[in-house]
């Protein structure tokens, strides 16, 4: 997959599909006709376009998801501090961390990732 990026509509169709896979096709039809208000076609398009750009698959009228939500948001993360901040995470939390304070519990948190990571 390539492009890592949703459209608030492709995020939402997404979420339904990461909230009950593997799912049937006509189990997505019907959560998208009543969350999103889409008839079947709609929901055959665009399961069409994000299976292209590999985030799911439907196999046999079961569709399953090729990436989780975890890691989209991983890539998605990534690609932002790469954008913003010449992919340094340093420089990345001083700009965060410049308007808002981070709690005990999260400076906590953050060092064990950190502690993990090596």
């Amino acid at each position: 997959m390539e492009e890592y990026t949703l459209g608030s509509i492709e995020g939402k169709f997404a979420d339904i599909i990461w909230d009950h896979a593997p799912l049937s096709t006509a189990e997505l039809i019907k959560l998208c006709e009543e969350k999103l208000g889409w008839k079947r076609t709609t929901t055959y398009t665009v399961l069409k376009k994000l299976s292209d750009r590999g985030f799911f698959e439907n196999q046999g009228g079961t569709v399953r998801a090729l990436i989780s939500r975890e890691e989209f948001l991983a890539r998605q993360s990534e690609r932002y501090v790469e954008h913003s901040f010449g992919g340094s995470l340093p420089d990345f939390l001083t700009a965060f961390t410049s308007r808002r304070k981070l709690s005990e519990k999260e400076i906590e948190k953050l060092k064990n990732i950190i502690e993990n990571s090596r």
